[in-house]
């Protein structure tokens, strides 16, 4: 009669070891990411609502331009987890290194594509025109930074896949000081303006590709893994990735429609959404951790052919996700009056974003369960069924959010249709959990 609740516990306690070990690190990471926007809009900010505006529609639209490709983390985490858990580390490291040189064929491809087209991009999605130039300039500026960034990806992936948070912890750390330390001075310093902010973030990620790069290819010599392109494996991740792809660009369609939306609320909305979604980043981040430790957890149970290990764990992550999202809520509403003197002096910014971080605060518990299941199917490889749940959360998200400046209700009104996308997003996760069928075992799915 006891020694079930004991062993019970016992196994909670495991995964609490495993999930913390992972986790933690992995919060530092994520954190520093949506912190490369915090500190660019906090500086960017004191230059104006104009620049601030700007910033908020390119920082909108470069975001889109990297996390479509944001497959590159999460499915080579995926695989090389599988390939950890059945014993086979030089394969791990391979499928690693296709996941790399994918990354910097995309870069190319996604730089041809913003540079000449900036103008027409940043218009098209309503900035005003007096932020309309301040948003070319950074997206222009900012898009060189592209392959750097992809390679960030790939390569954390692969680190994570072999059940290492520690090193992107340290990358990511020195990445955020190095792009405050240069964004202040080429902003103010050097006079200029948000062209500096560009060039910062465009160093800080050049230099962070080059570490992750020399820590990779080390690996890949330890354990004899080639590191020349191989035009089938890059192929191969190409089609791993292709229904997170689907995923991603739903779930970024879904941001760009609300930062659009925001945009022809009027520069006092955009300027309040821009600071809104930056905090909205930093939590999702931070809850996201819990996630990557999902992704390489489940991967290596799976891989080990462990489905019972895999669904426990998985239970366990999602209590975790629940606990936190209710912490970050609470911190959310207490630092309210702190939070938005760092980003704008204008009065009116303020009294627009208040109402809006009170409904960020509430959905974070919400937030918890979907970024906790998000990451426990990528873990599983169960790429197809993300991509259909997320194309009929865009279907129901898109008419909500369009008909806000016809109804009314202003921003406020913006991020509640935004929690509604989050809880149809945590409705076809839990089934899709509850059904098991991502439990697939082996070294590859």
């Amino acid at each position: 009669m006891t020694q079930a609740p004991a062993t019970s516990r016992g196994t909670r306690r495991q995964h609490d070891r495993e999930i913390v070990a992972l986790a933690v690190p992995a919060f530092g990471a994520l954190v520093a990411e949506p912190l490369f926007v915090m500190v660019d809009s906090a500086i960017v900010g004191h230059l104006g609502t104009a620049q601030l505006a700007g910033l908020g529609v390119a920082s909108a639209l470069l975001t889109t331009a990297v996390s479509v490709f944001v497959f590159l983390a999460y499915a080579t985490t995926a695989a090389v987890a599988r390939r950890v858990g059945a014993g086979d580390l030089p394969a791990a490291i391979r499928q690693g290194m296709d996941g790399i040189w994918l990354a910097i064929l995309l870069g190319a491809l996604v730089i041809a594509v913003i540079l000449p087209t900036a103008p027409a991009i940043v218009d098209l999605f309503g900035a005003s025109h007096t932020a309309a130039p301040y948003a070319t300039t950074y997206l222009r500026i900012s898009a060189l930074g592209i392959p750097a960034m992809l390679v960030v990806l790939a390569s954390t992936g692969v680190l994570r896949g072999l059940q290492d948070t520690k090193t992107p912890l340290y990358v990511a750390v020195a990445g955020f000081v190095a792009n405050a330390v240069l964004n202040a001075g080429l902003v103010y310093g050097a006079g200029l303006g948000i062209a500096g902010s560009a060039w910062g973030t465009v160093i800080a990620q050049c230099g962070m590709a080059a570490v992750y790069l020399a820590v990779v290819v080390r690996g890949a010599r330890r354990h004899g893994a080639s590191l020349r392109p191989d035009t089938s494996g890059i192929r191969d991740s190409a089609q791993a990735g292709a229904p997170l792809l689907v995923r991603t660009l739903s779930l970024r369609a879904i941001l760009m429609i609300a930062t659009a939306v925001a945009a022809r609320l009027g520069d006092a909305d955009i300027a309040a959404h821009q600071i809104v979604l930056s905090l909205w980043s930093l939590l999702a981040f931070a809850l996201d951790a819990i996630a990557i430790a999902g992704q390489a957890i489940i991967g290596r149970y799976l891989g080990a052919d462990d489905a019972v290990g895999a669904r426990q764990a998985c239970r366990r992550m999602v209590e975790w996700g629940i606990a936190v999202g209710v912490v970050l809520g609470v911190l959310v509403v207490l630092a309210r009056p702190m939070f938005l003197p760092l980003f704008t002096s204008d009065s009116t910014v303020k009294d627009v974003a208040l109402p809006a971080l009170v409904i960020v605060a509430l959905s974070q518990p919400i937030c918890g369960v979907v970024f906790v299941l998000d990451g426990v199917l990528m873990g599983a490889g169960d790429g197809p069924y993300l991509a259909k749940a997320m194309l009929v959360t865009l279907a129901i998200f898109a008419p909500v959010a369009l008909l806000v400046p016809v109804m009314g209700g202003g921003l406020t009104a913006l991020w509640a249709a935004m929690t509604l996308m989050m809880t149809v997003r945590m409705l076809t996760l839990w089934l899709r959990a509850r059904s098991g069928r991502w439990l697939v075992t082996g070294a590859t799915r």
